[in-house]
């Protein structure tokens, strides 16, 4: 989908769901990891993540729009805009937006996958991280033997 396609549709979805005009910009946003989109207090554009459209398709986006005009139009009547405010929930369940995003497979894959599995040299205790670590660095925590790096998994 391109740019001034996600503009078009922003911009439809706000006049038939909140009855008014998007009058800033909306952008796709590949650095966008963990969330769906978000709406920039400055300068009141809004970025979309990509990565929900190319996986879930229009249906998805377009919950995540209205979720992000939510914030949108709420900021601009200077009412309530953040997640925790009455005026906010209100609005999210009147125009059937969702509240939160369903996480993304690939981000599920990813996470789960990486674990490091490190053992003292000395006693034996084990360690397990979800980061690798610098065995130079850090000794055990009981006796401060050297740490070896295990296996991955």
């Amino acid at each position: 989908m391109e740019q001034f396609e996600l503009q078009k549709i922003v911009e439809e979805v706000s006049l038939e769901f909140f009855g008014k005009p998007f009058l800033h910009k909306a952008i796709f946003n590949n650095r966008l990891q963990t969330t769906g989109g978000r709406y920039l207090l400055k300068s009141h554009n809004i970025e979309l993540n990509p990565k929900y459209y190319q996986e879930r398709g229009i249906d998805e986006l377009v919950g995540i729009i209205k979720h992000e005009l939510c914030h949108y139009h709420l900021h601009l009547e200077g009412k309530g805009y953040q997640h925790r405010d009455r005026d906010f929930r209100n609005l999210l369940k009147a125009v059937d937006a969702p509240r939160f995003c369903k996480p993304l497979e690939t981000v599920k894959k990813r996470k789960a996958s990486k674990q490091y599995l490190y053992t003292c040299n000395s006693c034996g205790l084990g360690y397990v991280r979800k980061r690798k670590i610098d065995t130079s660095r850090y000794v055990c925590g009981k006796c401060a033997g050297k740490l070896i790096e295990a296996k991955k998994y």
